[in-house]
């Protein structure tokens, strides 16, 4: 900012000093004409009120020859007077003046402005030479320094000034950029300044902010799945220990069959745990497989077609519905939504395909107790299960329909639960040409 403000600062200062240089040297030009014209004038007039002869006075810089008939010199200024004429030409026959640049004229040095007086006498016209030196184009070199140095003292105050006015301008940005760099995951808590102005920076800081907000939410979310995750896992392989021990303590008292399938049950569900949590991992960083187009109605027929369940599916079926996505995970996300009504239901579960302003719904709903208004987005949680769950599956994980969610929002839709007249109605809203998140 400062190397920019200093340039433009520069071109305007050159721009303004060859204006004030062209303007001056013009005025500086015509005064010295003139002063050249009136001194020959005044030399003009003298001859015609008689003979002039001798030294000549002219102001500095003006140089005169008063040349006879003959073309001699009879009176000049003092370094003129013996010198040979400067000039030759003469004013035209019906002019009486004439002016011409010589460089140099005969005698002196340099390019010089040449002006020639006609003087009418009985015997002869008579010739009067005025000669100035041309203005250079910096008029004067006193004029050039003094526009140069102001120059260069302006650039160097718009320079400080924009300096200045940046830094304190960043200030607040760099005290935002250190108040961020010592925020680490333990101190996560902490916040940047808010700056009093209401400006750019103010909303910087409320962003950074906001920013920061949302990654405590995400460590938060992260500890407490690390915290679920570690208790979910130890459960079973507490209990697989716990039966071993015991039976290794009276191997002679125990049914070792029956113990082995208590075992086996326990590393199920570790395993059915494990599973979930992979699932979760590979939902976690987007990564896809194959991307189709997929009729959803049509995936529903062939999933409900090939596995038994204990409870009447009735499905309800708009032809053509179809969205773009990973059919693996969508069959996931029908197959979680469906153990779920199936674990909740009485006896029915219906499940609707529609199409509704270009955009593909899926619902799954129960006869079920439903889930309390209060508890629908718990249930999303990951290693949430309300009492009625575990209850009815306690080997269940908590982990279906947070993944049932994530493919949802990985496809670019949503899954919540509706308002229904009797039990839980899952309701699954997908864009029709979402491309998802690319393959890794």
């Amino acid at each position: 900012m400062t190397v920019i403000a200093g340039t433009v600062a520069a071109l305007i200062c050159a721009i303004l000093t060859a204006l004030i240089i062209v303007g001056l040297r013009g005025s500086a030009a015509e005064y010295k004409r003139n002063q050249a014209e009136s001194s020959a004038l005044k030399v003009t007039y003298e001859v015609r009120l008689g003979p002039v002869r001798g030294e000549l006075s002219a102001p500095e810089d003006v140089a005169l020859q008063l040349l006879d008939d003959r073309r001699k010199v009879v009176a000049g200024t003092r370094d003129m007077l013996e010198a040979p004429p400067v000039a030759r030409f003469l004013p035209r026959r019906s002019d009486v003046y004439r002016t011409k640049v010589l460089c140099p004229p005969r005698g002196l040095k340099g390019c010089r402005w040449v002006i020639a007086f006609r003087v009418y006498q009985p015997e002869g016209d008579w010739v009067v030479y005025a000669v100035i030196p041309t203005t250079p184009w910096y008029v004067s070199s006193s004029l050039l320094l003094f526009l140069t140095s102001l120059s260069l003292l302006v650039v160097l105050l718009v320079c400080l000034r924009a300096w200045g006015t940046v830094d304190q301008t960043l200030a607040p940005v760099d005290a935002i950029r250190a108040e961020l760099a010592e925020i680490t995951a333990h101190q996560s808590g902490r916040r940047v300044t808010v700056p009093e102005n209401r400006d750019e920076i103010r909303r910087l800081a409320e962003a950074a902010n906001a920013t920061l907000d949302r990654l405590d939410g995400a460590l938060e979310r992260q500890r407490s799945f690390t915290s679920d995750a570690s208790h979910d896992l130890r459960s079973p392989i507490a209990a697989a220990r716990a039966q071993i021990e015991e039976a290794l303590l009276y191997p002679d008292e125990v049914d070792w069959p029956q113990t082995a399938r208590t075992v086996l049950q326990s590393l199920e569900r570790l395993q059915a745990i494990v599973t979930d949590l992979l699932q979760l991992a590979r939902l976690d960083a987007a990564a896809w497989q194959d991307i189709e187009m997929i009729d959803l109605g049509a995936l529903v027929t062939i999933e409900v077609a090939r596995s038994d369940r204990t409870k009447r599916i009735v499905p309800h079926l708009q032809d053509g519905v179809t969205v773009l996505g990973d059919r693996l995970r969508l069959v996931r996300l029908l197959t979680n939504l469906l153990d779920n009504a199936e674990r909740h239901a009485e006896s029915r579960v219906d499940i609707t395909v529609a199409r509704e302003d270009g955009v593909a719904v899926l619902e799954v709903l129960d006869d079920g107790e439903g889930v309390a208004e209060n508890a629908r987005d718990l249930v999303f949680q990951r290693f949430a299960r309300l009492e009625d769950s575990k209850l009815r599956d306690p080997a269940g994980t908590g982990l279906g329909l947070p993944i049932a969610r994530e493919i949802a929002r990985l496809h670019g839709g949503t899954l919540t639960i509706e308002d229904s007249a009797r039990g839980a109605r899952f309701v699954l809203r997908m864009p029709r040409n979402h491309n998802g998140p690319p393959a890794t």
